[in-house]
């Protein structure tokens, strides 16, 4: 018996959209799951876009005000896909709601706010998922079975890069991710959070770290109206970037490994060049989002001058089998939030966690801060 379960998306730009086109194809992948999301209310602010949303996707009602979905029994599950500064206030009161919550990372302004709402969570009884999504590529689940099998030997040291240009052009709008009150960090919440978790889902957890941080484009325009995305602006009134477009950052283990995760918001010529390369004692696994279905490896007894082969992916990896029925067929980024969406409807249905969850949420934002603390004082800090 399939049940249906009333979900509302708020924040309706690019992310709330792939939130509900990951609600909509859940079923068709992951057939087994024994709940069905129904779109009851999209919610946001912005005049004409609930609407247009709610006729584009099928949503059976709109509203510009998030506590209407707070207080509606029809919803019991929230996608809360809003700009950052309104995670903890909207997650908490959905989670003292009895409402289940999909909830983008960073998951607020530091790592207080994703304390806060994990503690509503857990004190609700409610499901609460993160979107870290990147940890959902087969790949990355190949790369974890085979660090953990020992393949490799004892991982030794990591590089993690997440490199993008998507405000890299001068005319980028002074937005809401610019600002330390509406954003709180800058690409330290928006990529290297992903970096993050990244770390200490393939290696464990982080003991210390030491990072520097750099502002390249120090002013932009502010935007004469609602933007969305990464929208551009000229002709307004400049005003100062006050978060960091880079961060470069030096990582010890519990493990013993070292690392460098390294992220960069404003690099001209890079396209969402995300990705890692781990070694280890007796080999390495190498791993590019742009090739999401390939992965590097290198093991065996040579040590010297060992070979690196791909494996291409296929359906004995992750969730590779609910997209494709064999290895080297693509996957997109889209297919990782189906990924995800599948894992928050699962542990509703079960009760249990399943994927990345606000304790996540909440290891990857202390990182965050101390980044920012070392940053600023230039030592070492002990996670």
């Amino acid at each position: 018996m399939v049940g249906a379960l009333g979900v509302a998306v708020v924040g309706f730009g690019w992310m709330g959209r792939v939130h509900t086109q990951a609600y909509a194809r859940v079923p068709h992948h992951f057939p087994q799951l024994s709940v069905r999301p129904e779109l009851v209310t999209v919610v946001e602010e912005v005049p004409g876009r609930a609407e247009e949303a709610a006729e584009r996707f099928g949503f059976a009602a709109t509203a510009r005000d998030w506590r209407e979905v707070a207080a509606d029994p029809r919803v019991q599950a929230v996608s809360i896909t809003a700009p950052n500064f309104l995670h903890r206030e909207i997650g908490v009161a959905m989670a003292e709601a009895g409402k289940h919550i999909w909830i983008e990372k960073p998951v607020g302004l530091t790592a207080g706010d994703a304390r806060a709402v994990a503690d509503a969570v857990a004190k609700a009884g409610v499901q609460g998922a993160v979107g870290f999504n990147y940890r959902n590529a087969p790949a990355v689940a190949a790369a974890r079975e085979l660090i953990a099998a020992g393949e490799i030997g004892t991982v030794t040291h990591v590089r993690i890069r997440l490199f993008s240009d998507y405000a890299a052009h001068p005319e980028s709008a002074l937005t809401w991710r610019y600002e330390r009150e509406r954003g709180g960090s800058g690409v330290l919440g928006d990529l290297a959070s992903h970096g993050v978790d990244l770390a200490r889902h393939l290696l464990g957890d982080i003991a210390s770290l030491t990072a520097d941080t750099a502002v390249f484009v120090p002013e932009r325009a502010r935007p004469t109206g609602a933007t969305a995305g990464h929208t551009r602006a000229s002709g307004g009134d400049l005003g100062p970037v006050e978060n960091e477009d880079y961060v470069n950052c030096l990582l010890r283990f519990a493990s013993g490994a070292r690392g460098v995760l390294e992220a960069c918001r404003v690099s001209v010529g890079e396209q969402n060049n995300y990705g890692f390369e781990i070694h280890g004692t007796k080999g390495a696994v190498f791993w590019d989002f742009r090739r999401m279905g390939e992965l590097g490896v290198s093991k065996g007894d040579a040590y010297q001058d060992q070979s690196v082969s791909t494996l291409f992916v296929g359906p004995g990896h992750g969730a590779f089998a609910a997209f494709q029925p064999g290895a080297a067929n693509a996957m997109g980024y889209d297919d990782l939030k189906v990924v995800e969406a599948y894992n928050f409807l699962r542990s509703i249905a079960e009760g249990t966690p399943h994927g990345a969850t606000l304790d996540d949420a909440v290891h990857s934002a202390t990182a965050l801060d101390a980044m920012s603390r070392s940053a600023e004082t230039g030592a070492w800090v002990n996670l």
